[in-house]
C-alpha cells in the first residue's frame, strides 16, 4: 500500500486531519483498526476552552480559544459534506457546592477577566431559575455564554462520512512503528508515505521514540443516561461542576441523553469500567442534579486520554516526512479545528498558525529529555 500521506489514527484528531487533507486534495491513508471508536467514542464533547481556563495554563487557553472560535465553520463544512455533527450552542454553566469550591470559581472569574473574558456570576438561586434541574446543593457559579458543546458520535459519523466522501482510504492493520517515508504494521507490511501523521492518541508513545516520554495514557470513565417519563428533563446548557473539589460535568445530547464525567486515574492502558468510577461520578453528578437518580443508566465505559507532560497537545514535525499530532488529553474536540488546520499549513510547506504554536513540539527538545 502507498499513500501520499499516511494518517495514524482514525479518532476524532485523525479523521479532522485525513478529512482536512483529502478536501484540500491529498491522497490520503487512514492506519486504524477500527476508526471512530476509543476515547473519541465516549467522550462528552466539551469545547470549553474558557471554562476549564486556569492561571498558568494561558497556552492552552490560546489555543483552544482559536480553535473555538473556528468550531462553527468547521461545523458548517461538515454539515454540507456529510450531515449534521449535532453542535450546541447554549453555553456553559460552572456551578460549585460549598464554599472552597466556590472560592476556586472565583478565582477562575478573576483571572478570565484580566484575559478580557468576563463571565457572570450567579447565586444558586439565580442558576436554577436558569436551569431548573440543579439542586439544593448548588449555591453559586458562572455562565459562560461562548462555550460550545457538539455530540461526540454525530460528529464522528460525520467526519467518518467525509473523509470517505473526500477519497481517504482506510487500512484496517496495526501501526507498529512510524518512520520517515513508510508505517511499518503489525503484520510485518508497511505503507509508503511522503509524510507520516501520528494521531494516534495514548497509544502515539509506543510509535515514535520521540514520543516515548511525553505521551502517556489518563483514563477516563464516563455514563450515559437518559430522562425517564416523569423525571426533570436534562440541563440545557453543557454543566460543569466542582464537589468538594471533584469536577463533574454533564453534557446534553438532542435525544434526551445525558453523558455523565470523568472519571481521571494514572492506570496505564487498562479500559476496564470500575465500581469505584461509577460511584463516584453517580453521588457528586447526584448532589448537581439530584433527579437524575430516576433515570435510566444507558451506559457505562471507558477511554483512554493522551496525556503530555504539560497538558497542551503536541502539534509539528518530529522529523522530516513525520508530523504529529496527539496529546490533546480532554480537549480532543475542541482542538480538531485548529489541529487539522495546523496540519495541513505543515504539510504546504507553511509555518505553524500563531495560536497553535504553544502546541509545537520543538519544545520538548533532545536536551531537556531524560
Amino acid at each position: 500500500m502507498s499513500a501520499q500521506i499516511a494518517v495514524v489514527g482514525g479518532g476524532v484528531i485523525g479523521l479532522s486531519v485525513a478529512w482536512r487533507l483529502a478536501a484540500a486534495e491529498h491522497r490520503v491513508v487512514v492506519i486504524d483498526p477500527a476508526p471512530a471508536t476509543g476515547a473519541s467514542w465516549v467522550a462528552g464533547g466539551m469545547l470549553a476552552p474558557i471554562a476549564e481556563a486556569w492561571p498558568g495554563e494561558e497556552g492552552l487557553l490560546t489555543i483552544g480559544t482559536a480553535s473555538l472560535d473556528a468550531w462553527p465553520e468547521f461545523a458548517g463544512d461538515l454539515s454540507a459534506a456529510a450531515g449534521d455533527p449535532g453542535l450546541r450552542t447554549d453555553g456553559t454553566v460552572v456551578v460549585a457546592v460549598d464554599a472552597a469550591d466556590a472560592a476556586r470559581l472565583e478565582i477562575l472569574a478573576e483571572h478570565l477577566a484580566t484575559l478580557g473574558r468576563p463571565v457572570e456570576r450567579l447565586t444558586g438561586q439565580r442558576l436554577r431559575r436558569l436551569e431548573p434541574s440543579l439542586g439544593p446543593s448548588v449555591r453559586s457559579g458562572l455562565v459562560v455564554s461562548g462555550d460550545l458543546a457538539v455530540d461526540n458520535r454525530e460528529l464522528l459519523r460525520a467526519l467518518l462520512t467525509a473523509a470517505r466522501r473526500s477519497g481517504v482510504e482506510f487500512g484496517t492493520a496495526t501501526a507498529r512503528a512510524v518512520r520517515s517515508g513508510e508505517i511499518e504494521l503489525a503484520d510485518g507490511s508497511t505503507v509508503d508515505c511522503s509524510v507520516a501523521v501520528i494521531c494516534a492518541g495514548a497509544w502515539s508513545g509506543r510509535l515514535h521514540p520521540r514520543l516515548a516520554t511525553l505521551i502517556r495514557p489518563v483514563k477516563g470513565e464516563i455514563l450515559r443516561l437518559r430522562a425517564r417519563a416523569g423525571t426533570l428533563p436534562p440541563p440545557k446548557r453543557t454543566v460543569r461542576g466542582l464537589v468538594e473539589s471533584r469536577p463533574v460535568y454533564l453534557v446534553p445530547r438532542a435525544d434526551g441523553e445525558l453523558v455523565v464525567g470523568a472519571t481521571q486515574y494514572e492506570a496505564g492502558f487498562d479500559t476496564e469500567v470500575t465500581v469505584r468510577g461509577m460511584r463516584e461520578l453517580l453521588a457528586d453528578a447526584e448532589r448537581v442534579l439530584p433527579g437524575l437518580a430516576e433515570y435510566a443508566v444507558i451506559e457505562c465505559a471507558a477511554g483512554l486520554r493522551a496525556g503530555s507532560r504539560d497538558n497542551l497537545p503536541l502539534i509539528g514535525w518530529l522529523e522530516p516526512g513525520v508530523l504529529v499530532a496527539t496529546g490533546h488529553h480532554r480537549n480532543g474536540f475542541l482542538l480538531a479545528p485548529i489541529t487539522a488546520a495546523a496540519v495541513l499549513a505543515l504539510v504546504r510547506g507553511k509555518p505553524l498558525p500563531w495560536a497553535a504554536k504553544p502546541a509545537d513540539p520543538a519544545r520538548f527538545t533532545p536536551a531537556v529529555l531524560p
